[in-house]
């Protein structure tokens, strides 16, 4: 009698039931239409090849009887008539404390050259909706370690927050600041679209150390599909609400809402939907806004997420279409100026033009009135920096201006932290109080 295992390993166990599969009828630009197979959107399917390995595709939409569907990789190889297996479970991400520690992509698949990870529980990739009501207020101070922010923006928890500037103006920076100071429960990084460079080096920074077992990385470099970099983004908004669920203070840093915008753009252009803000059809802004909502605080576990999206201006264009929509979904803005960095002062935030939506429900009344004074020095003299400068200002006509003028170095010593010193909230409401108010001679 053969022995059918030692024989021919390959062979897969049989199964009892009929298998399901259909065939690539069509490929245009990386969307397939397969015939013979139907899906819900959402399901990812395993395309068998002949030569090279089986590839993975997503299903995006249906359309007079064939499934529209996208690869997660290259379709080079790609042969009509293969053969299309539905796979995993549709609309659902693996989710768990196995992820902790952990570098993974868009599938769960991990990229730090570790074993598989066990998922401990499946999520719904697109959240569980909760009523208006179910979301508690925010009314906790939000420890981020930046001094301008804890001071002039405070964040509480539970709070959305985005941080915008052109590129190479030290989003980056900012975020790895944030990242090592913030005081959180979990962490969770969520780099979409970034160099792979940067990935490489994110991931050698923060998923080290003793910080590494409450830290989940989940990363998709720019050259990959732009429904992985979409489904990288909703994997990680859903680990941060499974964890939520356990009553836990989440953080979720992602970097960036703009690429995820690209990302829907592109799906959403491939499935011919027309192009309307700038090229950004609805359903492309409209994934930014599902993104955003599903972060905050939870009435019934009483854990919460707090969302940190840095967002790309093109152009230091502050009225782009992304930009606009994200400034409106928020619960807040830091405004990074390009001037301001060609200045030398680092972290480059614009103190008039960035505001928390929710520092008057977080901080106390002294902390507020410190942090008005103090924007208020700072519009002052920005609005007359030009007369200044050419010595057109005359002393003594504005005693405001004036007195910006007098602690201008003071100031900038106040707003520039460098990436390796830390500053609590509490450190930083002291200092501010100290420079506005110092103490009599």
């Amino acid at each position: 009698m053969l022995n059918v295992e030692v024989l021919a390993p390959h062979i897969p166990a049989l199964s009892p039931g009929p298998v399901c599969f259909g065939r690539v009828a069509a490929c245009d630009n990386g969307l397939l239409e397969v015939t013979g197979l139907s899906l819900p959107i959402g399901c990812l399917c395993r395309i068998e090849q002949t030569q090279g390995q089986d590839m993975t595709a997503e299903v995006i939409g249906f359309r007079n009887g064939r499934t529209l569907m996208m690869l997660l990789g290259d379709s080079v190889l790609l042969c009509p008539g293969s053969r299309v297996y539905p796979e995993g479970r549709p609309g659902m991400v693996p989710v768990g404390e196995g992820f902790l520690g952990r570098a993974v992509d868009g599938e769960g698949h991990p990229i730090d050259g570790g074993p598989p990870v066990r998922a401990a529980a499946f999520w719904p990739c697109g959240g569980r909706r909760s009523g208006a009501l179910d979301r508690s207020s925010v009314t906790r101070g939000f420890d981020c370690g930046v001094r301008a922010i804890n001071a002039l923006a405070t964040m509480g928890q539970g709070q959305r927050i985005g941080i915008m500037a052109g590129s190479g103006v030290g989003k980056s920076v900012l975020i790895d600041m944030i990242a090592h100071g913030a005081d959180a429960d979990i962490v969770i990084f969520a780099l979409i679209g970034e160099r792979a460079r940067e990935v490489s080096g994110f991931v050698a920074r923060h998923m080290a150390g003793p910080k590494r077992q409450r830290a989940i990385t989940i990363a998709v470099a720019a050259d990959h599909a732009p429904n992985l970099r979409l489904r990288a983004a909703q994997l990680a908004v859903s680990q941060a609400e499974y964890f939520r669920a356990q009553g836990l203070n989440v953080l979720l840093i992602m970097d960036s809402l703009t690429r995820v915008a690209h990302a829907a753009r592109e799906i959403g252009l491939l499935l011919g939907e027309p192009g309307a803000a700038r090229g950004y059809p609805p359903s492309a802004l409209a994934t930014i806004n599902r993104l955003v909502e599903r972060a905050g605080n939870s009435a019934e576990s009483g854990g919460s997420i707090t969302g940190i999206y840095t967002v790309l201006a093109d152009g230091d264009d502050e009225n782009d279409p992304v930009v606009d929509t994200a400034r409106a979904i928020l619960d807040g803005h830091i405004v990074l100026s390009r001037a301001i960095a060609q200045r030398g002062q680092y972290p480059a935030i614009d103190v008039g033009a960035s505001l928390s939506r929710v520092m008057s429900d977080v901080a106390e009344p002294r902390h507020r009135a410190d942090a008005m004074a103090l924007r208020a020095l700072c519009a002052s003299y920005e609005a007359n920096r030009d007369l200044v400068l050419m010595g057109a200002y005359r002393a003594g006509a504005d005693a405001q201006l004036d007195r910006a003028m007098a602690m201008q170095p003071a100031i900038q010593a106040f707003l520039a932290q460098s990436v390796e010193e830390g500053c609590s909230l509490e450190d930083s409401v002291e200092r501010l109080h100290a420079l506005i108010s110092p103490a009599p001679s």
